[in-house]
């Protein structure tokens, strides 16, 4: 192995916190076993590719180029204490609406610490999860601040009330941020698209068709008759903007409708549409499986991409919008994990020596991410202090 190697896996033991470390015998991520383990992966890096660059329509590969940035990214270390929030307070009741994002942020100066400070309690049905009327505490472990589910737990304080908390449980992310996403599927990844089932015809003389006809559906597996589809038109080609190659399409949602017959061709009815389909479409389940459950954390890889595309297709991005980019499970990224936005720098005039000067990149949010696909990732914007745009950077986190 190449010094430079070395030097590199020492780096990252010594700086990135590991996921799996566990304490008290107990996981510091409770959801580590529902994901699959991460492979081991290189470092992608997001450096413009040379003008001309050629396209391919084949995976992209990842680089193991090494590129200086301006910033820092999170370097806890195992043995030091996760900054707190300025006013934290020692416990806290879960209120229905909030977010695991939310109770991070009400304890931690930076949320995605959550899982190296949260002390799972064996005693209670369910230590892995949240719900409404629990009572959060803040203790102190062996001199480091840990955060326990203080019902039925022997750090509780004082007597109180047995608190029956809702069956269901706090959600990481509020699910009506999403449901734009769920209920459409705006990017569809190239292989994605490639594998769908797309719509061969209309029954009828109909040149294109819309609700209250039927379609003919090639592709479709042993589904009930009444299960409901939507059917996205692919629009224009999504490129990686590093190197050019086509990683997806724009997915413009055309409508809704529900299985008739089963078959090849299957015989799709339509029941809602907001434009014309046509032969080509293609159908997406109506329901998208999106995990709401989990630990905000930092990536255990070291990151580097951009913002591709925004759902809604505005310019500005704010809070709570979902953006696509333009990395995924191949480059080490999962469920959960958080980045931060950084907004690129303008290149100005100087005036005084002359010729042009990049200005530095500047921190403009934090993203996090709740589905993942081979080349691309969606995440959801959880703060913005600043506006976000497509294009801009996205990295690990920032202290």
């Amino acid at each position: 192995m190449s010094l430079s190697k070395i030097c590199l896996n020492n780096c990252y033991r010594l700086t990135f916190v590991t996921l799996t470390v566990t304490l008290a015998g107990c996981s510091l991520n409770p959801f580590s076993n529902d994901d699959a383990p991460r492979a081991n992966v290189p470092v992608a890096s997001s450096s413009q590719s040379p003008a001309g660059a050629s396209s391919s329509l084949e995976p992209a590969q990842s680089t193991t180029t090494s590129q200086s940035t301006n910033y820092e990214p999170v370097l806890q270390r195992i043995d030091e204490p996760v900054p707190l929030a300025e006013g934290h307070p020692n416990e806290y009741v879960v209120q229905v609406g909030d977010t695991l994002w939310d109770i991070s942020a009400t304890f931690l100066k930076d949320p995605w610490f959550w899982p190296e400070i949260w002390y799972v309690n064996p005693d209670i049905v369910n230590p892995h999860l949240i719900y409404p009327g629990d009572v959060l505490g803040l203790v102190y472990i062996d001199g480091q601040p840990r955060i326990t589910n203080v019902r039925g737990s022997a750090y509780r304080l004082s007597p109180q009330a047995r608190v029956t908390p809702l069956t269901q449980a706090v959600n990481s992310i509020p699910y009506e941020a999403v449901a734009a996403f769920l209920s459409s599927g705006v990017i569809l990844e190239k292989d994605q698209a490639d594998a769908l089932p797309y719509l061969l015809d209309t029954r009828g003389e109909h040149l294109v068709a819309a609700a209250g006809n039927e379609i003919y559906v090639r592709g479709l597996t042993d589904d009930m008759p009444g299960t409901r589809y939507n059917v996205v038109h692919i629009g224009d080609p999504l490129r990686d903007p590093d190197d050019n190659r086509l990683i997806g399409y724009q997915g413009i949602f055309v409508g809704d409708g529900a299985l008739r017959r089963g078959g090849d061709p299957a015989t799709v009815a339509l029941t809602d549409t907001v434009q014309e389909a046509l032969k080509g479409d293609r159908l997406l389940p109506e329901s998208i499986d999106v995990p709401l459950n989990f630990f905000p954390r930092s990536p255990d890889t070291f990151i580097d991409g951009r913002i591709i595309s925004v759902v809604g297709g505005v310019t500005q991005i704010g809070q709570y919008q979902v953006v696509v980019i333009n990395r995924g499970a191949s480059n080490g990224l999962s469920v959960g994990d958080v980045l931060s936005v950084f907004q690129a720098g303008e290149v100005v005039r100087d005036r005084v020596k002359g010729g042009k000067v990049k200005l530095p990149d500047e921190d403009a949010g934090t993203v996090m991410i709740f589905k993942t696909y081979d080349r691309i990732s969606y995440g959801l914007v959880m703060e913005a202090t600043q506006a976000i745009h497509v294009l801009d950077a996205v990295r690990n986190p920032i202290g």
